[in-house]
C-alpha cells in the first residue's frame, strides 16, 4: 500500500487483520487507505446464520451477530489483534437472501428482485487489539433494479457472477447494468460500508491513544 487514509489516525504498528475471503473487501480496504492482512474466519456463519434465521431475527441483528462471530473466531487465534468481520444481506419483502445455493436458486432471486426496490445490509464488527471488547455497526442502502427478463438473467447466472453475492449479483460488476438507482452508500453494497467503518476506527484509534 502506497499511501495511508488521511482520515484515520492509524499508528504506524497497526495492521488490521480482516476476517473475509471476500475479494471485494480486501479492494475497498486497500483502495481506503487501511493496512491489513487476510485470515478467513472458520466455519462459523451456516449454522449461525440458520439459527437466527429461525428465529426470525430483524435483519440488521442478524448481520451484525454473523459479523462479530466472524471476528471473534479469528480474534481468539490472534490474540492482541484488531480484527474486523463483515457480513452483507439483501433484503426484500421482509426476506433475508443470502448467497445462492446453486444456478436456480441464483435465478430464483434475480427474479425476485427484477423491477424491483430492495435493501442491502452490510455489517461490521471491529475486536481485539484497540477495540477491547469490540464495537459494531450496520449500515442500509436502497437498490432499485430494472426489470429482467428471464433469458437476461440465465444470461447473467451463466457468468457466475453472482454465485458468492447475497442477493446473486454485484453491483461493481456485470451487475451494473441491472441497476437504475442507489439510495444510500455504494461501497455498503458492494460488502463495506467503508464511511461507517471509518468512524468506527477513529472512534477506537482516538478512545485507545
Amino acid at each position: 500500500m502506497n499511501q495511508r487514509s488521511p482520515f484515520i489516525p492509524w499508528p504506524d504498528d497497526e495492521i488490521l487483520v480482516l476476517a473475509s475471503r471476500s475479494p471485494r473487501r480486501a479492494e475497498l480496504l486497500a483502495v481506503a487507505g487501511i493496512p491489513f492482512e487476510i485470515r478467513p474466519a472458520g466455519d462459523v456463519e451456516a449454522e449461525l446464520a440458520a439459527r437466527l434465521a429461525g428465529n426470525g431475527t430483524p435483519p440488521e441483528e442478524y448481520a451484525v451477530t454473523l459479523a462479530e462471530a466472524k471476528a471473534a473466531d479469528v480474534a481468539a487465534a490472534l490474540p492482541g489483534r484488531l480484527v474486523l468481520g463483515s457480513d452483507t444481506v439483501v433484503i426484500l419483502d421482509g426476506d433475508i437472501l443470502e448467497k445462492p445455493r446453486d444456478e436456480a436458486d441464483a435465478r430464483h432471486l434475480l427474479g425476485r428482485l427484477s423491477g424491483r426496490r430492495h435493501t442491502v445490509v452490510s455489517a461490521v464488527a471491529l475486536t481485539g487489539g484497540v477495540a477491547g471488547d469490540g464495537c459494531s455497526a450496520a449500515e442500509c442502502t436502497d437498490v432499485t433494479f430494472l426489470p429482467l427478463d428471464a433469458d437476461a438473467i440465465a444470461r447473467y447466472v451463466a457468468t457466475g457472477e453472482p454465485m458468492d453475492k447475497a442477493g446473486a449479483y454485484g453491483i461493481q460488476g456485470l451487475g451494473a447494468l441491472m441497476v437504475s438507482g442507489v439510495d444510500g452508500c455504494y461501497f455498503n453494497v458492494m460488502g463495506l460500508p467503508l464511511a461507517r467503518l471509518g468512524a468506527l476506527l477513529r472512534q477506537i484509534l482516538e478512545d485507545g491513544s
